[in-house]
């Protein structure tokens, strides 16, 4: 598979929607995972990224706007022991409590479906990222209608081990704009992950289509210490550390 710039997929694309990176930094040292929103409509632009706890949750930025919270309001991140869970929508809590009882990150998945959310019928995608001293191991899924059929329901799981420095797998909800929007086909692309946590969070954020993006989280495990370094952009507030 061909390594792709993740700038360039980010800039010739003005909407993927909702993405999920995970990844090797370059000198080798860390894991690393990027989400980021972004929104067409007043509702879906109506959010912020906040710290909770050691993960993070979607806060409505003016409650008067808010018109459905349902699909927009949850938590994309939370940490299970060493395991960070990375996700699009509330499957976010199902995987949380799958771990928490033995289960595995895509058997905990066999209870959802994509979002019922007509006619786009939006995937839901997932991430995993499994750090320990040295080792590190990413598994990444998609759940989506078949062709926009919604009795029909494709799931997608993928899995790896051992990624090299300086790359990482990149899904994203959407395969590009249009109406209904066209979900994302085929294996998560294979991506450059490129400098330090600053460097990689702007270069994300700047290479997202300005008029859509909404909030970006960053997060840097470091592989000998389990460590952990965290950026969020929210267009309405700016940047937090």
């Amino acid at each position: 598979m061909k390594l792709l710039s993740l700038r360039e997929e980010l800039k010739g694309n003005a909407y993927p929607g909702r993405g999920i990176v995970l990844g090797r930094s370059d000198n080798g040292n860390s894991a690393v995972i990027a989400y980021f929103i972004m929104g067409r409509s007043e509702n879906s632009r109506n959010r912020i990224f906040v710290a909770d706890g050691s993960g993070i949750r979607t806060q409505a930025f003016d409650e008067s706007k808010v018109t459905d919270p349902s699909l927009i309001i949850y938590a994309p991140v939370r940490v299970f022991q060493n395991e960070t869970i990375v996700t699009n929508g509330d499957q976010t809590d199902t995987i949380y409590e799958g771990l928490s009882q033995g289960k595995g990150f895509a058997e905990a998945l066999t209870s959802r479906t994509f979002e019922p959310d007509r006619p786009n019928y939006t995937p839901r995608i997932s991430g995993l990222m499994h750090t320990e001293t040295d080792y590190m191991r990413m598994e990444l899924s998609i759940l989506k209608s078949d062709n926009g059929n919604p009795e029909a329901l494709i799931r997608g799981h993928f899995e790896y081990l051992h990624p090299m420095p300086g790359e990482g797998r990149f899904l994203h909800t959407y395969r590009c704009d249009g109406d209904p929007l066209p979900s994302f086909e085929g294996e998560p692309k294979l991506v450059e992950i490129e400098g330090s946590i600053d460097i990689f969070t702007e270069l994300i954020w700047e290479s997202l289509n300005p008029d859509n993006r909404v909030s970006l989280f960053v997060r840097y495990i470091d592989l000998k210490t389990n460590a952990s370094e965290t950026r969020i952009i929210n267009r309405h507030e700016g940047r937090e550390e």
